[in-house]
C-alpha cells in the first residue's frame, strides 16, 4: 500500500492501470483531452503490481483499476470519473493540475 500512496503523492494526476483494460484507456484519454497530463502506471509492467493490486482492493477500488487519484486522494474507477465529468464537477478537482 505504500508504494501506492506514495505514487498517488507524488503525482497531481494519477492513474493506476493495466495495458489490457479498455476502460483504463478510456479514463487516460479523457484527463488527455481534458488538457491534463495525468501519470499514468501501469499494474502488469511493475514487478510490484499484482501486491499494488491488492492494496487498491484494499483501499475501495473494485475493480482495482482504473484507480484514480487527485491531489493524493482517491476519487475512483471509471464511473465516478464520468459521473464527476457528466456532473461538470471533475474540472473542479482537475483545474489546479491543467496548464494555465
Amino acid at each position: 500500500m505504500e508504494k501506492v500512496q506514495k505514487l498517488a503523492s507524488e503525482n497531481g494526476v494519477m492513474i493506476f492501470s493495466k495495458s489490457t483494460c479498455c476502460l483504463c484507456y478510456a479514463v487516460s484519454i479523457l484527463f488527455r483531452e481534458l488538457g491534463v497530463n495525468a501519470y499514468v502506471h501501469e499494474l502488469d509492467h511493475d514487478s510490484d503490481g499484482k501486491e499494488m493490486d491488492k492494496s487498491l482492493i484494499k483501499m475501495g477500488c473494485n475493480p482495482s483499476v482504473p484507480a484514480v487519484f487527485i491531489g493524493g486522494k482517491l476519487i475512483g474507477s471509471t464511473n465516478e470519473i464520468m459521473s464527476l465529468h457528466l456532473k461538470g464537477s471533475l474540472l473542479q478537482l482537475l483545474k489546479p493540475y491543467m496548464p494555465v
